[in-house]
């Protein structure tokens, strides 16, 4: 099971039982305003903007928190002034890492992501030289107790989708990004509602790692989401259920 999808579900886990509700709607109202920003605020015509809310609502934030970041992209209301940077680099074990991140002030935050990185035996690297291992898609998330595999296939299928598999507890459906919605609400349609949806880099091959490697990397891929700045966190690496138990415990 390869790197984002198995790093969405150990997140999924671990947010059941987090209470740092103010810090995930933090990174949330973020995205919410440069998303409007950038695309728009009309969600029905910019994917990233109603990704973004979708995730907000099911977090559980109030309408009028996502209202007012919707205004401050577009300018309706004051507001900071965010800029979308990317970073790349390798962790322990060879995996490449790739980070969206969202911050008012780039020399505090790359200076913060160097520090983590060099911390846990990974390295910052330059513009490309990881970015190139993924490609960017929609990616649709199914719980798996819920639902029998055929029904789920087909109707993702049915709905556009590009392919879906099972991974740990989840079907994972892929679909282009600009058609993520369509075949989200065209699932829903036919019975089987998503558990989560998002415009995301899939790894286009897998870096299988181990033993005190695994245990630094995912270390850094928890330090790097819990921070401020970080808007998501993408990787290539395999670990094995084995050594997944019992590094994350």
């Amino acid at each position: 099971m390869a790197g984002h999808s198995k790093w969405k579900q150990i997140k999924h886990k671990k947010a059941a039982a987090d209470a740092k509700r103010g810090a995930a709607f933090t990174k949330l109202i973020k995205e919410i305003t440069v998303a409007a920003r950038q695309g728009g605020g009309d969600p029905g015509g910019n994917a990233r903007l109603r990704s973004a809310i979708d995730t907000a609502r099911a977090a559980n934030m109030p309408s009028d928190n996502i209202d007012r970041a919707i205004k401050k992209g577009t300018g309706e209301l004051e507001g900071v002034s965010y800029e979308d940077v990317v970073y790349e680099g390798y962790g322990p074990g060879g995996a490449a890492i790739l980070l969206q991140v969202t911050t008012d002030n780039l020399n505090r935050t790359v200076a913060e992501i160097r520090h983590m990185f060099t911390r846990y035996g990974a390295n910052l690297g330059a513009p490309n030289s990881v970015a190139w291992m993924f490609d960017k898609k929609g990616l649709i998330y199914v719980d798996a107790a819920r639902y029998p595999e055929d029904a789920v296939l087909e109707a993702a299928l049915e709905a556009g989708a590009e392919d879906a598999v099972r991974e740990g507890d989840d079907y994972v459906v892929t679909a282009e990004p600009a058609r993520l919605h369509a075949v989200a609400d065209g699932m829903r349609a036919r019975g089987i509602a998503p558990r989560e949806s998002d415009i995301a880099m899939k790894p286009k091959s897998t870096v299988t790692v181990q033993g005190t490697d695994a245990e630094r990397l995912l270390k850094l891929m928890d330090a790097l989401e819990e921070h401020d700045d970080v808007a998501k966190v993408f990787s290539n690496f395999d670990i094995d259920a084995d050594t997944l138990a019992a590094v994350s415990g």
